[in-house]
């Protein structure tokens, strides 16, 4: 486990190419959207650029909608069926509009649930994730490709900010084609107010700004999917250069205190996610 908090996962997923082996793939069930109040958000700075006024300067931003999928699969599924199941998963992203990146794979290590795998997308607008659900062809993989292999699934939904630039935006370039990534899926407990639950989401928003150098991009955000994961109200998910990189964090003294704070959550989930760099 990279966390110890009440309710715990730690899982790790490749992200999907032809040529990926013994890996999974899998996509969600069609369900209904429906809008929360989204959090308080922390917009990130950065030095300001050489001829311009010393200090900071406020990163232009974009809205962009995330999605992400924990299912678990059957016992047996051979090494061939994995492969498959993840090409299809995969190569959809060209078969839909709106879908910006994606990444799928295998969760490393055990967890209690036993999810087995896990789905990143990234869309550019709510409107694409209601046609990603609806779309013909993902129904089909779903039917043909996923749903034989699989049992049991979580998503969440939520809309985030990132840098308006293509690199941030489309998660291209180097820095993407390698690292980690870790998800954390966090339900509030009933009665907690809504001002302490966006504080401690602007908390866990500023740990990040610190660590610059062992992250690549954060993105975070209230979960408006209500359907098999209303349990979950808010998601971060992290990209590190590295698991390396990903242990450094979860193990800091900066992470570990505003994630010390359980009496805040019913229920939370945390994941390690390598990346599978399809060259």
């Amino acid at each position: 486990m990279m966390l110890q908090a009440p309710h715990l996962l730690n899982p790790c997923f490749n992200r999907a190419g032809s040529r990926l082996k013994n890996v999974d793939v899998w996509a969600p069930r069609l369900h209904s959207l429906r809008m929360k109040k989204q959090p308080r958000r922390v917009t990130a700075m950065c030095p300001a650029p050489e001829g311009e006024n010393p200090g900071f300067r406020v990163a232009k931003k974009r809205k962009v909608v995330e999605h992400v999928c924990l299912f678990q699969a059957k016992e047996g599924l051979s090494n061939e069926e994995e492969k498959n199941m993840l090409d299809y998963l995969y190569t959809s992203q060209y078969q839909m509009p709106g879908i910006v990146s994606i990444s799928v794979g295998r969760i490393l290590e055990q967890n209690r649930e036993a999810y087995t795998h896990a789905l990143y997308v990234r869309f550019q607008r709510k409107e694409d994730i209601v046609k990603f659900y609806e779309n013909p062809f993902q129904m089909k993989i779903l039917e043909e490709h996923i749903t034989p292999y699989c049992h049991g699934q979580i998503s969440v939904d939520f809309e985030s900010e990132v840098e308006d630039d293509i690199i941030p935006i489309f998660r291209k370039g180097e820095e993407f084609n390698y690292g980690a990534e870790f998800v954390l899926l966090l339900a509030f407990s009933k009665g907690v107010p809504d001002e302490q639950a966006e504080d401690a989401m602007a908390s866990f928003a500023i740990v990040v700004l610190e660590f610059p150098l062992l992250i690549v991009q954060s993105t975070q955000g209230r979960n408006f999917n209500v359907s098999s994961s209303a349990v979950f109200t808010d998601v971060i998910v992290i990209r590190f250069r590295s698991t390396e990189t990903c242990e450094i964090f979860v193990g800091s003294t900066e992470y570990k205190t505003v994630s010390s704070h359980t009496s805040f959550f019913s229920s939370t989930f945390s994941g390690l996610l390598f990346h599978y760099c399809n060259n």
